[in-house]
């Protein structure tokens, strides 16, 4: 008996359009891109060139700030739902703190990242609220510590293709696992071994964005004023991510994952196209 095939139902116009957006937001310029253009230098490139001790201090301190972000949006997130958005006052609050990264480097990340972390969950809350997300929810809690393993492209498993539905499909049993375990054990289960282990997948993209905001950091032209500047371009490139994540979000909640994952793949096909005539015609 022959299968029918069914084209999943397509959105509306201005639906689409919302979707346009989000594959900007979500497959638009990466943080080194950003850096390079800012700094003036390959900022990847330097990144990769760190030695291993740097680099295992970048791994510890991004976990250890992960976790108290996670700790932050298990507890505090919509403790203040009726607050309006402060993006602005985040980002220039990230920027001071970046500052300190400017002028101390290496030495100043175990305080600083948490720091800067921490201001950035709220606003990637915000975003998140904006867009419909009940934060009171562990599941919305995961989706905005997600957001940081959207900007980087580590070792691993998180060396998989880096587009954002491959991204997701690599932490979805680990999120969904973990806000099932919070949603029957409390915030106390922040320190189970699931939810361990997502913030470690996490970590290990987070790390390569860290990474390279150190290395920016790092140039002998920034200092304490560039250092500000670079945490300031680290909080917008995490911002705009969460918007196009939490626009994907909220159209699957209206018309489920399939649609929506169907009408982003031929949006971001369409998206590529353009960039690479803009590339060629460059």
């Amino acid at each position: 008996m022959a299968t029918i095939e069914f084209m999943p139902a397509r959105l509306t116009a201005e639906e689409s359009e919302e979707l346009r957006r989000a594959v900007a937001c979500l497959e638009g310029t990466s943080f080194a891109q950003r850096l390079t253009e800012a700094v003036g230098r390959p900022v990847g490139m330097v990144s990769r060139t760190m030695s291993q001790p740097a680099r295992r201090v970048i791994a510890h301190a991004s976990e250890t700030a992960l976790r108290g972000a996670l700790k932050l949006a298990l507890r505090t997130l919509d403790l203040n739902a009726q607050a309006k958005p402060a993006n602005r006052a985040h980002m220039l609050a990230a920027a001071a703190s970046g500052a300190v990264g400017g002028a101390l480097g290496l030495a100043a990340l175990p305080i600083e990242l948490p720091i800067s972390t921490t201001i950035l969950l709220r606003s990637i809350a915000e975003v998140a609220r904006q867009e419909g997300e009940d934060l009171n929810a562990p599941d919305a809690a995961f989706a905005c510590l997600e957001v940081f393993a959207l900007g980087g492209q580590g070792g691993g498993e998180a060396a998989l293709e880096s587009g954002y539905f491959a991204i997701r499909a690599a932490l979805a049993k680990s999120v969904s696992d973990s806000a099932r375990f919070v949603a029957s054990e409390g915030v106390s289960a922040q320190s189970a071994p699931v939810i361990a282990r997502l913030i470690s997948q996490i970590a290990a993209r987070f790390g390569v964005v860290v990474s390279e905001k150190l290395a920016a950091q790092a140039a002998p032209i920034l200092g304490a004023i560039g250092g500000a500047a670079v945490n300031a371009a680290f909080a917008d490139h995490f911002q705009t991510l969460a918007r196009g994540h939490f626009i994907v979000r909220r159209l699957e909640r209206r018309h489920g994952p399939s649609p929506v994952a169907f009408e982003y793949r031929r949006l971001r096909g369409e998206w590529t196209e353009r960039a690479q005539r803009r590339r060629a015609a460059s």
